[in-house]
């Protein structure tokens, strides 16, 4: 049997994981009655407020890299968005490896509807807007320390602080 170093290390509650895919999980509920009526997943929303925080349109590679996503994932939900009436993809003229993605009229016009969405996530998660930016704040910390960390090394520092 393995020993315990500062406590049992295996007990549920202290699993970062499963804290953080609970609430990605809950908080991403709280979207999908709003996101439904607009016709988005909330995948698809978040591509849709991307390109509505450009100025024009967004490569490909530029949205990977603003979404964090593999473009593997990117491409099919690109593809739903362009068959709803979205946005259009179309091989850059002077790149044609790059594929630039733009908002139709019909996908800018719905920025309107969507802008309801925010308020209503605020409202029903239930924390003050003080709140929520330390939150973001301490994901956005969390992130940048995990992204290219080695999974490998000793994690009792963590399990000593629990």
């Amino acid at each position: 049997m393995a020993a315990k170093v500062g406590g049992d290390v295996l007990r549920l509650e202290r699993q970062v994981c499963l804290t953080l895919a609970v609430a990605s999980r809950e908080v991403v509920s709280l979207y999908r009655p709003l996101l439904e009526p607009l016709g988005l997943t909330h995948p698809q929303y978040l591509v849709m407020v991307a390109l509505w925080e450009a100025d024009g349109p967004l490569t490909l590679k530029q949205l990977v890299g603003l979404l964090t996503l593999e473009a593997p994932t990117l491409s099919p939900l690109l593809k739903r968005l362009e068959n709803n009436g979205f946005v259009e993809r179309q091989r850059d003229p002077a790149d044609e490896r790059s594929v630039v993605v733009r908002l139709t009229p019909q996908g800018d016009a719905l920025r309107e509807r969507a802008a309801e969405v925010p308020p209503a996530i605020f409202a029903r998660i239930g924390l003050s807007v003080p709140e929520l930016r330390t939150l973001r704040d301490v994901l956005d910390s969390l992130i940048a320390h995990t992204a290219g960390a080695d999974p490998r090394v000793d994690g009792d520092a963590v399990s000593n602080a629990s």
